[in-house]
């Protein structure tokens, strides 16, 4: 188990090296001053979601991962602040994070880290809505009608997990 995690540590390191490459897309000046510009806001948004979101988790949070998420025995279902707007404003706000790092570096690297955090992040946050509606029933399934998984002007309220 430790050696297959090491080995895709050591994979995915070196994938990052040679994909630190620039994406061949030449800007005029003006047009790169936007693009730095607009990526430093999305950076700052992300980063702002996933520290917001952490401080109103509190004491719930918990990492999770795509095999499975662990709740405590005193868990609460947190629907406050940025969960209001999104059930997942921390995976949103690092994904916006990474679209920003795009625009600010513009490396194929960044481009993988996005696409890896996006695949990644989905299957957490399944996991994540198994739990909680095994632990948290109608309540849940109230709150998952109301709130979007990802973004809040997306209204894709579909069958939120059972």
């Amino acid at each position: 188990m430790y050696l297959a995690v090491a080995l895709e540590g050591l994979f995915g390191f070196g994938a990052l090296i040679v994909l630190w490459r620039p994406i061949r897309l030449r800007l005029p000046r003006p047009l790169r001053a936007v693009a730095l510009m607009f990526g430093s806001v999305l950076y700052g948004v992300g980063f702002g979601s996933v520290i917001w979101g952490r401080v109103v988790m509190g004491e719930m949070y918990n990492v999770s991962t795509e095999v499975g998420a662990e709740l405590f025995a005193h868990h609460r279902l947190v629907t406050s602040g940025p969960f209001a707007l999104v059930r997942h404003p921390m995976y949103l706000g690092v994904a916006i994070q990474f679209l920003g790092g795009v625009l600010l570096y513009r490396t194929w690297s960044v481009v993988l880290l996005l696409a890896e955090e996006i695949v990644t992040n989905i299957g957490r946050a399944r996991r994540e809505e198994q739990a909680l509606a095994a632990e948290f029933g109608q309540e849940w399934q109230a709150y998952a009608r109301r709130v979007p998984p990802g973004l809040p002007f997306v209204a894709d309220h579909a069958k939120p997990s059972s």
